[in-house]
């Protein structure tokens, strides 16, 4: 059935509900109210002491108005908006702490909120049940309850005009609620809209999660470009000496299933770190080796613990076996390195090993890793085939780039006269790396 647009305001659901968050301004204004009434008539007594009740009633407002500024009655305010104005506030901080202006815009609400909420409940109080027993009377309902009741110039006789009285009462109780209530709705993100420190929040919230799916992709693109590109070198040897060395071949076929397993691993790792559970948002289990319940009553396969640079001799070995060279050079206690940067540089050498295999065939890799006092040092350097614009292309460097500036450090890479290098230092003493 078609509601014609005037009366719409009268049938929607949002209008009931909008108008209950106004009873609640209502029913929280009771109290001041009995207040009032009760210093009113202690101060208009003749044997009431005016002193005594001057300081009390001080005091009573002072208690009475510190409730509106409390960072708790704005939370209160917020999740009742959202509940029954249908607004999308966003969540309170957490640490309570408010700037003048968000509290001052919040006390402004909570007193629109008991003013509107009282208007409202006057009405319902008084104007409807007059509205009811106005209309009522005219189907002969209490009209003995009226007799000899004046209403203005209108009388119990005058049941025509007490009925379209009534009605109106009706009407415009309801577009009050209805026009009230859509007041408030527009002016709950004004004043209860996010404080500075949330708004801060929430961009701070928003740029670690993008940090942390770019830091995701990284590990993703270095572990499992690194297994790509070393079987893919493997079985390209295997075939080729397939008929002639067999030993080669399973040798090489043992290597392609060693370094899917790994990459299995590491694939496995991230995925577990994107699937992980509301109580550990920030990530803090990436080293757990335990097995979390699914919910199933099955555990979830153990997560494989990353790998860092106590991983290396590993990583050289599989490089090796791929058929690409790696000369190392390794000086100072890469084992005593902070965690965090461990495993970063494993990645750096990692990614620097898969670039050097790409796109320099099978030539020796000259890998240098150095531990100066403050300072990790990397450094790789193949012999370059082709043109160095081809080692521009990819993500491999730029993620790169990304692990090493996140660390505040150094990286350089390009050629160097036939020979491609990459260098790269980082600090090893920052509060990042704690």
């Amino acid at each position: 059935m078609t509601v014609h647009p005037a009366l719409a305001p009268l049938v929607r659901g949002t209008t009931y509900r909008r108008g209950v968050f106004l009873l609640l301004g209502g029913v929280l204004l009771l109290p001041y109210l009995l207040l009032g009434v009760l210093f009113g008539t202690m101060l208009t007594g003749s044997d009431t002491p005016r002193g005594a009740t001057v300081l009390v009633l001080a005091v009573a407002v002072v208690i009475a108005a510190v409730p509106i500024f409390l960072g708790g009655s704005r939370a209160l305010e917020i999740a009742a908006a959202r509940a029954l104005l249908d607004v999308d506030l966003p969540e309170p901080s957490r640490s309570g702490r408010l700037d003048r202006e968000t509290r001052l815009r919040a006390a402004l609400w909570i007193g629109l909120h008991l003013v509107t909420g009282g208007v409202v409940m006057w009405g319902l109080i008084t104007a409807l049940p007059m509205a009811l027993v106005f209309i009522a009377q005219w189907f002969g309902i209490g009209a003995e309850a009226m007799a000899g009741t004046r209403f203005g110039p209108l009388d119990e006789h005058d049941t025509g005009w007490l009925v379209g009285t009534g009605l109106v009462l009706l009407l415009g109780l309801g577009y009050a609620v209805a026009g009230l209530g859509a007041l408030a709705t527009q002016m709950a993100p004004v004043l209860l809209g996010p404080s500075q420190t949330e708004r801060l929040a929430v961009l701070e919230a928003r740029a670690a999660r993008l940090a942390e799916r770019n830091r995701l992709a990284r590990e993703l693109h270095d572990s499992v470009g690194h297994a790509l590109t070393v079987a893919t070198l493997q079985a390209g040897a295997a075939r080729e000496l397939l008929d002639t060395d067999p030993e080669f071949t399973r040798r090489a076929l043992l290597a392609i299933e060693e370094t899917a397993r790994a990459a299995m691993d590491d694939l496995d790792h991230g995925l577990g770190l994107l699937r992980e559970r509301e109580d550990d948002p920030a990530g803090r289990g990436d080293d757990r080796r335990s097995a979390p319940d699914r919910g199933d009553g099955e555990p979830e396969p153990a997560r494989s613990p990353q790998r860092d640079l106590a991983d290396l001799d590993r990583l050289v070995a599989e490089t090796t076996a791929a058929g690409l060279p790696v000369q190392v050079e390794l000086t100072g206690a890469v084992d005593r390195l902070p965690a965090m940067l461990s495993r970063e540089g494993y990645r750096i050498v990692q990614e620097g090993l898969t670039n050097a295999a790409r796109h320099g065939g099978r030539r020796p890799v000259r890998l240098r890793i150095g531990v100066p006092v403050g300072f990790l040092e990397i450094e790789l350097v193949n012999p370059m085939v082709g043109t160095a614009d081809r080692r521009r292309r990819g993500r491999g460097l730029a993620g790169m780039r990304e692990r090493v500036l996140l660390l505040g450090g150094r990286m350089s890479a390009g050629p160097d006269g036939a020979e491609w290098r990459v260098s790269v230092r980082l600090p090893t003493e920052r509060e990042v790396l704690s």
